[in-house]
């Protein structure tokens, strides 16, 4: 595993290959518990999974409709149903929310999601992408020019103890075809877009790059 590709403040990892979710979960709570026991910094761990689906604790079993297309774990994290798989970049975000990070105070849950957004925002920026947000949606989201909206990137988190984890999920390249055995976040209306479909031919590093760059902007 390489670590430190940006700021000071917290350990940015990056996993190499592709993570086994169950390993995932483990490793940040075990992350997650130092943290607030004061072991260990803070981490943006960046990952990528083999094909899955994961469960929030919003989740409804009728929006899983192929169940066994691909594993499915339940994540603990808020939220419904999301896919992860290669080609998208995950980034796990582990800080302690008892202290302020730039522009989210301390302990406001919501400013913390809306960083979260804003940083998604910044980075899709970079590559000449307008993300925005939408009044009753999670996640960030592409208008095209017929009207239409996909979403581009998804937001799930859990706080323990004011320790944040899991977090974001960035459309880089994936099988979009992937997404057709759930309904995605409960979302039925809208689809689902990337980088790569709207004509961003960004690599992983690149994509890393971007969210390293605009990190230090929001936290």
């Amino acid at each position: 595993m390489a670590a430190s590709i940006a700021p000071d403040t917290q350990e940015w990892s990056v996993a190499d290959g592709l993570t086994p979710y169950p390993a995932a979960l483990e490793a940040m709570q075990q992350r997650v518990a130092a943290i607030r026991a004061g072991t260990a910094r803070e981490q943006v761990w960046l990952v990528e999974h083999p094909p899955l689906y994961t469960a929030g604790t919003s989740a409804k079993p009728e929006e899983l409709t192929e169940p066994g297309r691909f594993p499915t774990f339940d994540a603990g994290r808020g939220g419904q149903w999301t896919y992860h798989g290669p080609g998208q970049r995950v980034a796990y975000v582990m800080l302690d929310l008892t202290r302020p990070h730039g522009t989210v105070p301390a302990r406001d849950v919501r400013c913390y999601v809306h960083g979260l957004e804003t940083w998604l925002i910044r980075t899709l920026a970079r590559f000449g992408i307008r993300g925005e947000r939408r009044e009753g949606r999670i996640g960030i989201w592409v208008a095209h020019a017929d009207g239409s909206e996909s979403k581009i990137a998804a937001i799930g988190v859990r706080i323990t103890r004011w320790v944040s984890w899991h977090g974001i999920a960035l459309n880089v390249a994936p099988d979009l075809s992937h997404f057709g055995g759930i309904v995605p976040c409960g979302i039925r209306a809208h689809g689902v877009t990337s980088l790569r479909t709207l004509g961003v031919q960004a690599t992983m590093a690149d994509a890393d790059r971007a969210l390293a760059a605009a990190w230090d902007e929001v936290f």
